[in-house]
């Protein structure tokens, strides 16, 4: 069964298209190294929660957007090794491809999939 990480991020709003070159650049390193499928999107109707919610999650301010993505992996064993090499990819450094957002707030995991319909 195939393995996904999923992340949410607060982006400054005059940063999307510094985001959309980041993360493509960042795709093409993911998917030389296995990923089977990245998908990034940008918050459309993203509303503010009472007790949670996406905004409250990466502290999201007046001036940002929330990003809400996932990579797809055959298994988790190729993720782990992926992201291993990925990480210390020279295209993958903050001085070749800088994070144009606050990754303190990035929210990541790794999960199993149980149903793939």
């Amino acid at each position: 069964m195939t393995y996904v990480d999923g992340f949410v991020a607060a982006v400054p709003t005059a940063n999307r298209e510094k985001y959309i070159k980041h993360a493509s650049d960042a795709v093409a390193v993911f998917k030389e190294y296995g990923a089977l499928k990245v998908v990034e999107c940008w918050g459309d109707d993203v509303p503010e929660g009472e007790v949670t919610s996406f905004p409250m999650a990466v502290k999201r301010q007046p001036d940002e957007a929330v990003v809400f993505g996932w990579i797809i992996w055959p298994s988790r064993e190729v993720r782990d090794q992926a992201m291993a090499k990925a990480m210390e990819d020279p295209r993958m450094q903050p001085d070749v491809n800088p994070m144009p957002f606050d990754g303190k707030r990035l929210i990541y995991g790794g999960f199993d999939v149980i149903l793939d319909e």
